[in-house]
């Protein structure tokens, strides 16, 4: 099981939190499905992979649309705030689909420093296996965190984010998938532009698994055989 042990930074620090207006506001997901836990009560299945339980309580909870069959279903594909994303908290049940290479301060791609994003259905885990990594994502409110060795930091799909080496460090990504949209992330390996600059990229199918050179204009590294060929 996987360490998260984490340093969140203040905003005031060099390189605080990077926002957006795009999440002044809790994030949305889609709502793709539901099912019924023990007690009986729905759960909304996100396009992210979280489930968030919709009751129906009058007078604090009012949504009397869960109650039929017809009008939860003509809910689905409407957006619903999420914020176990705001949180980058992992949902369960994903699939492993692609670890990257080991980088360190000097193979870490150029790309991978600048704003970018993991394409739909796609959550990335960073793991850190030497040294301090830092991590900036534009969530509400804005993620700063330094990662150690050890330790974990999830990043949510579409939401723009960055990564600092501080020192000698050595770290890797796996790449997972949201099970029943698994197909359709494969299918995916460009988003549609930022509305504030930076890349997007679905980096597990940009990557190159021999050298690690993610696949957007950048060189392969030296020794790599797709390299030679060239």
């Amino acid at each position: 099981m996987w360490l998260h042990h984490r340093q969140i930074l203040t905003p005031g620090l060099a390189h605080g939190p990077i926002r957006s207006p795009r999440y002044a506001e809790l994030m949305d997901r889609v709502i793709a499905g539901y099912h019924q836990d023990e007690a009986g009560d729905w759960v909304a299945e996100l396009s992210c992979g979280h489930g968030q339980h919709i009751r129906h309580r009058p007078p604090f909870q009012l949504r009397e649309w869960v109650l039929g069959a017809e009008e939860r279903d003509s809910r689905i594909g409407t957006p619903l705030s999420c914020p176990p994303c705001d949180r980058a908290e992992l949902p369960d049940g994903l699939q492993q689909i692609r670890t990257s290479p080991r980088w360190d301060e000097h193979t870490l791609p150029e790309g991978l420093k600048r704003s970018h994003r993991i394409a739909v259905g796609t959550w990335g885990r960073i793991v850190v296996h030497e040294g301090n990594l830092r991590f900036m994502a534009r969530t509400e409110p804005g993620l700063n965190v330094i990662v150690g060795p050890g330790s974990t930091q999830a990043i949510p799909p579409e939401v723009e984010h960055e990564v600092q080496p501080l020192g000698r460090v050595c770290f890797s990504i796996d790449f997972l998938s949201i099970p029943e949209q698994r197909a359709e992330c494969n299918d995916v390996t460009v988003q549609e532009a930022p509305e504030q600059g930076g890349e997007t990229a679905c980096w597990a199918h940009l990557l190159c698994l021999e050298c690690g050179a993610v696949l957007n204009g950048e060189p392969h590294l030296d020794g790599c055989s797709s390299a030679a060929g060239r």
